[in-house]
Order: C-alpha cells, then sequence, then structure tokens
C-alpha cells in the first residue's frame, strides 16, 4: 500500500504538468517548462563555452548582469539602463571590468524619447531590496495600461526624456559581431527592440524576453504576436512571462 501511494505522489508533478499542458493549448499558447532559466548548469551547458558575449537589456541594478559574470567567468556582459536611479544602484554593485553600462532605451530610432518612470513601495519584497528613491523596475517607453489596475502600488507620476539607441546601431559602433544570448526585460516595449535590432539579430544565438500577454503597456504584444516577430527564431522554453529563443541561422 506505501509503494502505491509512493508511486502516486511521484506521478503527482507529472499530472499537474499535462494538467497545465493541456490548458496551455486550449488557450492557444505553447506548454509551460518547469524550472527555470537560473537552474543550475542550465545556462551554462546550453551556451557551451566560457567567454560568451551577453546583453543585458533594461538591466535595471545589474543582479543578472552579476549573475551571468559569476556563472561565466570569461564573459563579457553589455548592459542598458535608461533610469538614472537603476544605474546609480548598478555601479555601486557591478565593478567588474568585463561589465560595460551604456545609459540608453534601446530601442527602434536613435535619438531621445519619452521614458515613463515608475515609482512607488512594492508591498511584496521576494527578498528584493526596496528602492530607495521609488520602485524603478517598471519603467517603460511605453505607456502604462493595465499595469495601473494590476499593480496599483506602482505608480508613473513622470515622464523623462532617455537618450534611444537601436540596436542595429550599437552593434556597428562597437563591432560586436556574434551575440551568445540577449538577456531583455524592456517592459511591454520588445516590438521596438526587434524593429531596431533586425541585423543584430540575425547574429543573436539566444534570445531571453519578458512577454505579458496582457496589454500592461499601450501597444505591448502577447506572446503569439512576439513569435510572429521573430520568424529565424524557435521557443525552447516558455516559462510563463518569460521565454527563451533559439537563432535557426545557428547550429
Amino acid at each position: 500500500m506505501l509503494e502505491a501511494v509512493k508511486h502516486q505522489v511521484r506521478k503527482m508533478p507529472r499530472v499537474r504538468k499535462l494538467v497545465s499542458d493541456v490548458r496551455q493549448i486550449m488557450r492557444g499558447q505553447p506548454p509551460l517548462t518547469l524550472g527555470s532559466i537560473y537552474d543550475d548548469g542550465f545556462l551554462e551547458k546550453l551556451i557551451g563555452k566560457k567567454d560568451a558575449v551577453f546583453l543585458d537589456i533594461g538591466c535595471n541594478d545589474g543582479s543578472d548582469t552579476l549573475w551571468l559574470l559569476k556563472a561565466f567567468p570569461e564573459a563579457r556582459v553589455y548592459s542598458f539602463e535608461p533610469d538614472a536611479r537603476a544605474r546609480k544602484r548598478y555601479v555601486s554593485k557591478v565593478t567588474d571590468p568585463r561589465a560595460m553600462l551604456f545609459d540608453v532605451a534601446v530601442s527602434n530610432s536613435d535619438g531621445t524619447a519619452e521614458f515613463h518612470a515608475s515609482s512607488g513601495t512594492n508591498p511584496v519584497t521576494d527578498g528584493r531590496e526596496q528602492c530607495e528613491e521609488g520602485w524603478d523596475l517598471s519603467g517603460s517607453l511605453r505607456k502604462p495600461k493595465l499595469h495601473i489596475d494590476a499593480h496599483p502600488w506602482c505608480t508613473f507620476d513622470q515622464t523623462i526624456t532617455v537618450k534611444t539607441m537601436k540596436l542595429d546601431t550599437w552593434v556597428k559602433e562597437t563591432g560586436v559581431s556574434v551575440i551568445d544570448l540577449i538577456w531583455a526585460d524592456v517592459q511591454g516595449a520588445e516590438a521596438d527592440l526587434i524593429a531596431g535590432g533586425k541585423e543584430a539579430l540575425k547574429n543573436t544565438r539566444y534570445f531571453y524576453t519578458e512577454y505579458n500577454n496582457e496589454e500592461l503597456y499601450e501597444g505591448q504584444m502577447n506572446l503569439k504576436r512576439l513569435l510572429n516577430l521573430l520568424p529565424d527564431f524557435k521557443l525552447l522554453h516558455n516559462y510563463g512571462n518569460d521565454v527563451l529563443l533559439k537563432n535557426k541561422r545557428f547550429p
């Protein structure tokens, strides 16, 4: 009897995964992947080399930049962050010379644009430190829409002018030929990043980005539309609001 119970318990994760997959398919969405990109050894095995080149777009305080630097001892990480409050926290944390910070928003044009800066106090920190100058993790080039109702504690009372740059322009200026992984967290402005980086994306092996099927920001694409904009990439993992894509041009 006890062995039968143990067998059923072992099967439960599989059953839950099957139920989740069916629900996703009924919604017209790809099945969810168990785990996360942060799982021990996953990304190192996927990338397959120590001297990888990463772009951390929308890097905020550099937490993911630090993680990438630790996981890849010979990596170079190029970080992008338009919010001065987040950049201040970044430079206090990231001192590794293998990382370089750019004070621009990666977008579909070179110049300047209005940036909707977020603020407020997150009631659930999930282990994160609070932002001393207000919550700066939700700012976007796109105007907030359903985000205001979904997270009423997060406010957007100020717009600031920030520098913008196309990814294609940045690649041309820096001479970076191959990008092993783009790590993107641009809060609803994914279409702008893609539009300004068509040539750069051809030479990008993997693309990891946040997405949302709700229009949290004006013009934000759902997953289906996002994938349609990236026909040269195939979906490897859908983590639920984050996806990992692989460039079909690379073996």
